[in-house]
């Protein structure tokens, strides 16, 4: 998407997963266009999107509606990514993302030890060395530890848990954010991490499905306590990855 697309799909989403528009409500599409200073074909292209994601539809006579919330994508990385920003169901979206954690890595884990391949011990013990060198540098710690725990998805070569990689993402960003900040104080998370990748080079499953449940047992407490507001409400660097793009 073009950036003034991305910027209109965003601004609608967050208005409507903020409650600016109530679920039954009507949106005033014609009063949006000179508001945005977009054109017809601008807005109704992003409306499309939204539409796509479940958080409206579009009826005769009756225009565009807000749908309710159980027909909501929850899992599309973007509604996750409004959530987020919008703050109104922060306790339970995080919650939520950390018990999905808690079933998905273990298991991932176990599956990587068993079907990896060459190339994808290369790409883990790559992204570990790069965690392992990056300190108390919180941006470098948290894009390497995000290129771990994809690497380690895809080296489960199971499509379908690779698709879970949006919760994975979302997860590991708002723990990084409430955990590892400049000035902030947390455990050394490399023995964790090489305790899972040592695990996995041996191809004991067991044993790494056991150091992931050891890796991520502060997971639960961290996102619990809540993340920190945004600077700008749509300002989410490193969330463009899909694993299954790659």
């Amino acid at each position: 998407m073009t950036n003034l697309h991305s910027e209109l799909v965003d601004m609608l989403g967050l208005r409507i997963v903020r409650g600016d528009y109530p679920p039954g409500s009507r949106i005033d599409v014609d009063s949006l266009e000179p508001e945005f200073g977009v054109s017809k074909t601008a807005m109704r292209e992003a409306l499309r999107v939204i539409r796509e994601k479940g958080l409206i539809d579009s009826w005769p006579r009756r225009g565009t509606i807000v749908n309710d919330r159980k027909s909501w994508k929850l899992l599309d990385s973007d509604v996750i990514k409004w959530r987020r920003a919008a703050r109104r169901d922060d306790d339970r979206l995080l919650a939520e993302l950390s018990q999905l954690r808690d079933v998905i890595e273990p298991a991932a884990a176990k599956l990587a030890a068993r079907f990896r391949k060459p190339e994808d011990l290369e790409a883990l013990e790559k992204a570990f060395a790069e965690f392992e060198a990056s300190g108390r540098d919180v941006e470098r710690l948290a894009a390497a530890d995000h290129d771990f725990h994809l690497s380690l998805l895809r080296a489960t070569h199971n499509e379908l848990m690779m698709r879970l990689d949006v919760v994975i993402v979302h997860a590991l960003s708002a723990r990084n954010r409430i955990q590892h900040h400049p000035g902030g104080h947390w455990l050394d998370p490399v023995p964790d991490h090489r305790s899972i990748l040592d695990a996995i080079k041996k191809g004991d499953p067991e044993a790494a499905e056991a150091a992931m449940r050891y890796a991520i047992r502060e997971s639960d407490v961290d996102l619990n306590s809540g993340e920190p507001e945004f600077e700008s409400p749509l300002d989410f660097p490193g969330l463009d990855t899909d694993l299954h793009t790659r």
